[in-house]
């Protein structure tokens, strides 16, 4: 009874000193031993002692902060850009009209520049333009030939460079044409309106060449766009293709009058134009091709004099070739074929 008894009075008083140290234990397994040993090692001072940083990972969370210098943006105009502000320049400061037309044929990109080229101008002898046009079409498609026989008639006459025109003279068509094309000669160009069927066919032909808005013969006017459109049709072919080409390219090459676009470009460069100039109204439209660059333009100056009106055309043409002949990736040149004109090395 009594080692029972005693048994039963130290489990009283063990049993709530485990009760009292359970709390303790279960928290000590939950921290770990790396929690517990965490606890043990550390101090204060410890705690306070700069810890290595050998990544520089605490620089790379600072913000660094320096001064910024401003920003300047600068405008630069484009190539094109600068040729319109040039051509607009170079005809604001001849005192007279401008008007300037131009068609890339060359490039990947052909840009069309109209300056004032809706404009109405005398038209002069530009009007021999689609005259020879209309003869080299004739030609090309079989309806005439340079051999045919054209007389003259007294109403046929007026000013130019021969004398040699009496009343039942004839002369072939290649002459005639020569005549008109080379020399200008007005006598020989109205022989051969007579023959085309008078004004009113030859400005039905123009019309069909692309010329919509010139009046030729009387009143005698047309636009830069106009002379532009013409050649760019002759020059794709449109008007009697390469058999046309190679008849009336020779015509207008080397002529007379070279003191208008031909003057602008490298003597290297062959240009088939056409000129007009009468009391103080001067015009140039051509047919340009030289090496990878080909184009057609047309201008044309109005109320200055006839020195003045020159220059200005050699200035817009030079102004235009140094644009042209510096455009990058040239890549396709339109023509009406392979066996195009082939040009002299050098104009004369």
């Amino acid at each position: 009874m009594r080692g029972e008894s005693g048994r039963f009075l130290l489990r009283l008083a063990v049993y709530p000193l485990l009760m009292a140290l359970l709390p303790v234990i279960a928290s000590a397994a939950y921290l770990g031993p790396s929690t517990v040993s965490a606890a043990v090692v550390s101090s204060p001072a410890r705690d306070r002692a700069p810890q290595p940083d050998p990544l520089g990972k605490a620089a790379s969370r600072e913000v660094i902060t320096k001064p910024v210098p401003p920003v300047t943006t600068v405008l630069v105009p484009t190539a094109l850009e600068q040729l319109h502000a040039d051509l607009l320049k170079i005809g604001a400061s001849n005192g007279g009209r401008v008007g300037i037309s131009l068609q890339e044929l060359s490039g990947p990109r052909r840009t069309a520049v109209s300056l004032g080229a809706r404009q109405s101008f005398y038209a002069a002898s530009a009007y021999k333009l689609p005259l020879l046009m209309a003869e080299a079409q004739q030609i090309a498609t079989g309806h005439a030939s340079p051999s045919d026989r054209l007389c003259y008639d007294p109403a046929d006459q007026e000013d130019g460079w021969f004398t040699d025109y009496n009343p039942g003279t004839c002369f072939t068509r290649q002459e005639l044409a020569q005549r008109a094309g080379i020399d200008s000669d007005n006598t020989a160009a109205h022989i051969l309106v007579r023959y085309l069927g008078g004004p009113d066919a030859l400005n039905a032909y123009a019309r069909s060449a692309g010329m919509t808005a010139s009046a030729l013969w009387v009143p005698n006017t047309t636009t830069p766009d106009d002379l532009a459109a013409a050649w760019v049709n002759e020059a794709l072919g449109r008007l009697g293709g390469v058999a046309a080409q190679r008849w009336l390219y020779p015509l207008l090459t080397h002529t007379a009058s070279e003191q208008g676009i031909p003057a602008g470009v490298p003597g290297t460069v062959a240009v088939v134009h056409k000129v007009g100039t009468l009391s103080g109204s001067e015009n140039d439209s051509a047919y340009v091709t030289g090496g990878r660059v080909t184009y057609v333009l047309s201008v044309a100056v109005d109320g200055t004099d006839e020195v003045t009106g020159w220059r200005t055309i050699a200035q817009i043409s030079s102004r235009i070739w140094r644009y042209e002949s510096s455009r990058p990736a040239y890549v396709v040149v339109a023509s009406a074929g392979p066996s195009a004109p082939l040009w002299p090395d050098r104009r004369h």
